[in-house]
């Protein structure tokens, strides 16, 4: 391989198969509630993110169960990571969701975790989930929407924080030995491919461990499908797509775990979804493009440390 692959990181930190979960939590998000706005991102649906998600009514026991015995002999996982993945999961009294984590921290289950906001991360928070990995010596993540580093692009999308509560973020949850992914969204209608390269060296900069990369698709009822439907925005090619996603990686620094390189969505709830073709049809063009042109993740990754003066050490 010539990146960091999750499936690869997993096998090699738990010693097999590891399968991740999903769990609904009746939450919602602070840009939705009034707190800090009230549409929400442009781009985000009414469900959020979870279109394969069991109904938030059910507990957090009957969804893992119901999960694991769908995911558990069709992929032959033996360990799980629940992971808590619509809206802003943390965005919740910190008893109730104390309450769901445990609930989820079930033999079989190695890490937990938790989608969110870095408006949304809260030392006395931390502490708590510090707290919970210790008592059920399992591996906690969180997973941070970043989508850009373009902060133009950040207002207009309507996200309602900065790179500053960002990087806020990283470094407290590094403080309490807590693993970050960056969720990025790397063909922004707004961004070049100098916004790409500044996304790869920002994240390896702030040393986070994982990065799970998406292409923007149109979800039906949002401003952004109003604007797609109006003309008034413009989606890069496939091709280009590849090319930022190489590029991307050719930046990034070499240790970073790829948790995925593009997302997807059911083409019944959006206007366009990765170029109307399959998901994996584009991850396998990335690596054909990374073994034709030699590139491989982190090869371009020599910014850090004072590059200028390197040279005296030699």
């Amino acid at each position: 391989m010539r990146y960091n692959a999750y499936s690869e990181y997993l096998r090699q930190r738990y010693g097999e198969k590891v399968y991740k979960l999903p769990v609904s939590l009746p939450v919602t998000c602070p840009n939705r509630d009034g707190s800090c706005g009230v549409q929400g991102c442009v781009f985000c649906g009414a469900i959020g993110a979870g279109y394969e998600n069991l109904p938030a009514s059910m507990t957090v026991t009957t969804q893992i169960n119901a999960n694991r015995e769908h995911i558990a002999p069709k992929y032959k996982a033996r360990k799980f990571i629940p992971y808590f993945q619509n809206f802003s999961n943390t965005y919740l009294p910190i008893k109730k969701l104390e309450a769901y984590i445990r609930e989820a921290c079930q033999p079989d289950v190695v890490g937990i975790a938790l989608a969110t906001r870095p408006d949304c991360i809260n030392d006395e928070y931390l502490k708590m989930l510090a707290q919970i990995k210790e008592d059920f010596s399992v591996d906690i993540s969180i997973e941070l929407g970043l989508q850009t580093v373009n902060y133009h692009s950040l207002i207009k999308i309507n996200r309602g924080h900065t790179l500053a509560e960002f990087v806020d973020a990283v470094l407290r949850i590094k403080r309490y030995q807590i693993e970050t992914c960056a969720h990025l969204i790397l063909n922004l209608p707004w961004d070049q491919m100098d916004d790409v390269i500044e996304n790869a060296k920002f994240v390896s900069a702030l040393e986070i461990e994982q990065v799970k990369l998406h292409a923007l698709y149109i979800v039906k009822g949002t401003v952004m499908a109003e604007w797609y439907e109006k003309g008034e925005l413009q989606i890069i090619s496939q091709e280009e797509y590849v090319d930022r996603v190489v590029t991307f990686l050719e930046y990034l620094h070499p240790d970073i775990t790829i948790q995925r390189l593009i997302g997807r969505a059911p083409e019944k709830n959006t206007l366009f979804t990765n170029w109307q073709t399959g998901w994996w049809k584009i991850r396998d063009a990335i690596e054909e493009r990374l073994l034709m042109k030699d590139i491989y993740q982190g090869k371009r990754c020599d910014y850090l440390n004072g590059k200028e003066v390197k040279k005296f050490l030699i």
